[in-house]
């Protein structure tokens, strides 16, 4: 017997199973305020990028997430490669992502990853992935198979990993991808706990940070970065609290943007915030003491990744030349 329990609104809203039928009136889109508007992609470098990811047959976080940015990144030849496939197997509130039973892993993946970055000449690039919860690794095998690949063909480029929360397998999961040796590993814990059975249901917040300080504890010099979407009704004791848990779990770069309703079965966007108020949150988290903080509507976990890394590399190695000095200082008393 079924239960009479209203499912949430966005339930199956990616759900390659959904059966066709009549489709139900829709709310209509939000409007959105001037600063959050971009313009539409055209350039031939953003022709370029598109036409080589079709080419090598590699998926984009930039395109299934329909991220704003796609225009100005993809005309620099930027791209974040997605692997493991376009099928997610949860239903975030939020994500753009397909839903249903993912195809079998692509052992041709890693390479075809590689290629892409040398075909661009990428000095930095993010690798993310949909959840593969029906992999007993959670897909971690892929990340390390993808990183080794890079390292022996394009071997002077950073790689900064995008990786799900591996839910049940996380420590194995974290520790193999930690000894293949990324640069960043970023975990976005994407909003605050309060918001997580409806925003987030498939994981638990506290998870997500402990997968984070898990990282540290495998190489504490492996830069960790997470990032939360704003607008989502979430309080502004409650960003400051989620900054507080992230450099608890010694957290280095903090992100904050926008959410954007992908479609109206999405969740609503509850309030555009302000440029001003980005930046505000901006100064708190840099008071905090994360090395870098990206804080704007547009902000992306990818956004000036590569530019955000050589920042917080120079940051990292300021503050380590100022403890030498003071250690120095000490010893001469």
């Amino acid at each position: 017997m079924r239960s009479s329990k209203a499912l949430p609104k966005w339930a199956g809203m990616n759900d390659l199973a959904n059966t066709p039928g009549k489709t139900p009136e829709r709310p209509p889109r939000q409007r959105k305020p001037d600063w959050i508007r971009v313009r539409a992609p055209v350039s031939e470098g953003y022709q370029e990028t598109r036409r080589m990811m079709r080419e090598l047959n590699l998926n984009t976080v930039c395109e299934e997430a329909a991220c704003p940015n796609i225009g100005e990144c993809w005309s620099k030849k930027h791209a974040t490669v997605m692997i493991l496939g376009d099928v997610c197997t949860r239903a975030c509130a939020f994500c753009n992502v397909k839903t249903g039973m993912p195809r079998a892993v692509d052992p041709m993946e890693p390479e075809r990853t590689a290629i892409a970055a040398a075909k661009m000449g990428l000095e930095h690039i993010v690798i993310t992935s949909v959840d593969r919860d029906d992999l007993p690794d959670g897909g971690a095998s892929q990340f390390v198979k993808v990183i080794e690949a890079l390292r022996r063909t394009t071997p002077d480029t950073t790689i900064e990993i995008l990786t799900p929360d591996f839910r049940g397998k996380m420590r194995p999961a974290v520790e193999a991808i930690c000894a293949a040796g990324p640069d960043v590993y970023n975990h976005n814990l994407e909003t605050v706990p309060r918001l997580y059975p409806t925003i987030r249901p498939g994981a638990r917040y506290y998870a997500s940070l402990r997968l984070l300080e898990e990282v540290k504890s495998h190489d504490p010099m492996i830069f960790t970065k997470s990032g939360i979407m704003l607008g989502l009704g979430e309080q502004r004791l409650e960003v400051h609290q989620v900054m507080d848990d992230m450099r608890s779990a010694d957290v280095d770069f903090m992100t904050m943007g926008q959410y954007l309703q992908p479609t109206p079965k999405h969740a609503a966007v509850e309030e555009f915030v302000t440029p001003k108020a980005f930046g505000a949150y901006g100064s708190i988290a840099r008071a905090k003491g994360f090395l870098q903080v990206a804080s704007t509507p547009l902000t992306r976990s990818s956004y000036h990744a590569g530019e955000d890394f050589a920042e917080m590399k120079a940051a990292r190695a300021a503050k380590f030349a100022k403890q030498a000095k003071r250690q120095a200082d000490t010893l001469k008393i």
